[in-house]
């Protein structure tokens, strides 16, 4: 897996009256969101533009100005950690309009994510998040259909606790426009068919989450084969926003077992995010390799109250 390229230098953009640096040359620099795709398409690291040639971009207003959407990932891995927790304890963490999604009565689902983004619009970066899976905000009676997806990363809902990265313009894009919890700090995630690793600094430098685990073997998918989704909810100046997060599966793989797989747990914000959730044993484990995803910019959207 490529790193990020060295000392290319950087240059300055404005981000709704917030000032950010990125790569000199990169594609932000280059493209400001409105890629070429054909030059994207000879990218060595990139293996298709197929899926994103389907999905036209629009300009929008947003807190961090005009922009376009959907932000595109076109070489992206990522690993997750479901777990159970207690019901009781998830919905000391959740607002009161969102209910948690249950595996079995008193018993929810929460998750620890890994990414890395080697080739989008807004240059490398990583980041990682503790998740509690929601059920759907405007749905109604919940079916098993939504817990059977939920689970096979083909459709899940949730609300985020933590969500740091390690580049300021995905932090500022993140909090500013998107109205999530994301902070700048160290993090280092690498996967490969192998292995999977990653590890989030603290403020002090030490190790605030960690992973090591082998990586489930790999299944590959044609390009459309398998296209996941994930809709998380925020409150932007107090209203409630829906995000769309479209990912095209290319090579994943899962398993239950978690012999080997090893969660570090130090100081720091996400630790002490997972800690309030008291998980108490992890589900499944999933990799995915290489894949895509699309990444639209959140739109208002309706959240009844609920007593449950």
């Amino acid at each position: 897996m490529s790193s990020p390229p060295k000392g290319q230098g950087t240059v300055k953009v404005d981000l709704g009256g917030r000032e950010v640096t990125v790569p000199k040359g990169g594609l932000y620099d280059r493209y400001r969101m409105n890629p070429d795709l054909d030059a994207i398409a000879r990218d060595p690291r990139v293996s298709g533009v197929d899926f994103f040639r389907r999905l036209p971009k629009t300009k929008v207003d947003s807190p961090i100005g005009p922009t376009l959407t959907p932000n595109f990932y076109y070489t992206m891995s990522t690993a997750r950690l479901t777990m159970l927790a207690p019901s009781k304890a998830i919905r000391t963490r959740l607002p009161g309009e969102l209910s948690p999604l249950e595996l079995a009565p008193g018993l929810g689902i929460v998750s620890v994510m890994f990414f890395r983004y080697d080739v989008c619009d807004i240059d490398f970066y990583t980041e990682a998040t503790v998740g509690i899976a929601v059920k759907p905000a405007r749905h109604g009676k919940l079916g098993f259909f939504d817990l059977v997806t939920g689970l096979k990363n083909e459709r899940l809902d949730a609300y985020v606790l933590s969500l740091p990265v390690s580049s300021d313009i995905a932090q500022v894009r993140g909090h500013d426009g998107y109205g999530f919890p994301k902070w700048v700090t160290d993090l280092d995630v690498d996967i490969d068919d192998r292995r999977t690793t990653a590890r989030v600094a603290n403020d002090a430098g030490g190790v605030d989450l960690a992973l090591s685990a082998a990586t489930p073997t790999q299944r590959a998918y044609m390009s459309g084969e398998r296209v996941g989704s994930l809709t998380s909810y925020t409150k932007i100046n107090g209203g409630w926003h829906s995000t769309l997060n479209q990912t095209n599966v290319l090579n994943a793989g899962t398993t239950r077992s978690t012999r080997d797989v090893t969660l570090q747990l130090g100081e720091g914000r996400m630790s002490d995010d997972l800690r309030s959730l008291k998980p108490k044993r992890t589900i499944q484990f999933d990799v995915m390799t290489e894949g895509q995803a699309a990444l639209h910019m959140p739109v208002p959207t309706s959240v009844p109250a609920r007593n449950t």
